[in-house]
């Protein structure tokens, strides 16, 4: 681990701006003292020069001058750092100010001046001047030696607490810098391995408490993500590869035979007609898969508008009522009561009803009856979606296929003797997952011979709505011209 990788951590970046700003708070704390304490001895000085100059201008001219000379051995000691008496001609009476200070006015107000004495360096002293009985001048002094002091404490302050303080805080910098590249540099390695063909690799996430577990777990999820995909890719090029060699091979074999020796023109005809067939079925196969590609991208996402449950069932409907009709099965269509409308792409949502229709169809046995049915739930966590249901009397799908049977390609073992593809229910599930609906498999009934299935899409809230007492087509279509009520 390099050093340089240390410091330039986010973690360490974060820690000089937190260093920094400590820093400037406590300059901003310590500027605030110091203006606080000069601002307090300015006033405390003022203030103790007005009163001391009040009492000694009520003395009389020899208790007076008494006081100022024998300031040592009173209380003017303690207030004052300098006090004297002043002719009317600014000489010297007494006191321990001998002479006059440079541009100091008699008003008896607080006056700031420098003083500048022969061998030390100049400094700042607060006097006040007032004529007092005798004809005399009063001049009281306050320096700031105080003030100096404090401020020379401050300042000291200032630096011995920012040293350990700016220490610590970098010293604890160092030591998270270090922590988080330590765990930075465990995801750069997983990261390497995931790169280098491990898709089984996973990032550390421990518990998610952190910003970086969390975004860790985040980068797990999407790798699950991508190798179920990548396996699903996988498994779809081996499938691809399986439906489509066995009708080739048939083609191959017929044309071989067709070439081996001479046939008449009806043969022929039969062989490039069986051929065609085949072919035809392979065509099949790669347009359903490109048009899986093609929902899955998401590019029929600007089609999408309001579709009318009713009209979308009817459509279906007329579709396939002969179909079910030739077979012998009752197909029915209970439609909704008032105006049912979801949003989507319509005639996607067309596929997807006549795919589940057609293998309703398919896997249903003669007499039997396949129900359509749209309705608006009522109530529960899902109330107010729309749910369109097809429900039959077939052979049914066991539970522990219903996930499966999702998948492109997968053919349970009760439905390899029908024709198809395994593709149908994939397409299904491409176009519901682009319209954010969701689809359940159950049982339509309770005979373990012919247990049924009950396809349910629930689709989610939209701008779709139903018009109470409309109910401008209430009827069930059947078939076989019958009526049945909703599907229970």
């Amino acid at each position: 681990m390099l050093q340089t990788d240390l410091f330039r951590t986010a973690t360490f970046r974060l820690t000089l701006a937190v260093v920094a700003a400590m820093i400037g708070g406590m300059l901003l704390q310590f500027t605030v003292i110091f203006v606080e304490l000069s601002q307090y001895e300015t006033t405390r000085a003022t203030a103790l020069l007005e009163r001391d100059a009040e009492i000694l201008t009520r003395e009389s001219p020899t208790r007076l001058e008494y006081m100022v000379r024998e300031r040592a051995t009173t209380e003017l000691r303690v207030a004052l750092n300098g006090a004297a008496l002043f002719d009317s001609g600014f000489h010297f009476v007494a006191g321990d100010i001998k002479n006059w200070p440079d541009g100091l006015i008699i008003d008896g107000h607080v006056q700031r001046l420098w003083v500048h004495p022969p061998e030390d360096a100049p400094y700042e002293m607060r006097f006040l001047a007032e004529r007092v009985a005798g004809d005399r001048v009063l001049v009281l002094a306050r320096s700031f030696h105080l003030l100096s002091e404090l401020h020379f404490v401050t300042r000291r302050a200032i630096m011995i607490s920012i040293v350990p303080v700016v220490a610590f805080a970098l010293l604890t910098g160092i030591i998270l810098s270090h922590r988080a590249l330590a765990r930075v540099k465990t995801m750069h390695e997983a990261i390497d391995r995931i790169m280098e063909g491990d898709l089984h690799e996973r990032l550390p996430a421990g518990r998610e408490r952190d910003d970086l577990e969390r975004l860790a777990g985040s980068v797990n999820r999407m790798l699950d993500r991508l190798e179920y995909l990548l396996d699903e890719i996988r498994d779809v090029g081996n499938d691809i590869a399986h439906d489509l060699r066995t009708p080739l091979s048939r083609v191959r074999a017929r044309l071989e035979r067709a070439s081996s020796s001479p046939r008449d023109a009806t043969y022929l005809t039969t062989v490039i007609e069986k051929a065609t067939q085949d072919l035809d079925q392979c065509f099949l196969v790669i347009t359903a898969i490109l048009r899986i590609g093609e929902i899955e991208n998401g590019r029929r996402r600007a089609g999408f508008g309001q579709v009318d449950m009713a009209e979308l069932m009817d459509d279906v409907f007329d579709l396939y009522e002969p179909i079910a009709e030739a077979k012998g099965i009752t197909l029915r269509v209970v439609h909704p009561v008032g105006l049912l409308s979801v949003t989507g792409d319509r005639d996607l949502l067309v596929e997807v009803l006549a795919n589940l229709i057609d293998n309703a169809v398919k896997f249903t046995d003669a007499d039997g009856e396949v129900t359509v049915s749209a309705t608006r739930i009522a109530d529960g966590v899902e109330s107010g979606h729309v749910r369109l249901s097809v429900a039959d009397n077939g052979i049914g799908i066991a539970e522990n296929e219903r996930d499966a049977v999702l998948g492109r390609f997968y053919r349970s073992d009760k439905s390899r003797h029908v024709p198809g593809s395994g593709l149908g229910l994939s397409l299904v599930s491409a176009i519901l997952r682009l319209h954010g609906a969701r689809l359940a498999i159950a049982s339509a009934g309770h005979d373990p011979e012919r247990p049924g299935a009950l396809f349910e899409i629930t689709f989610p809230l939209g701008d779709a709505g139903t018009v109470p007492g409309t109910n401008w087509r209430d009827n069930v279509l059947s078939a076989q011209g019958q009526t049945s009520g909703a599907m229970s």
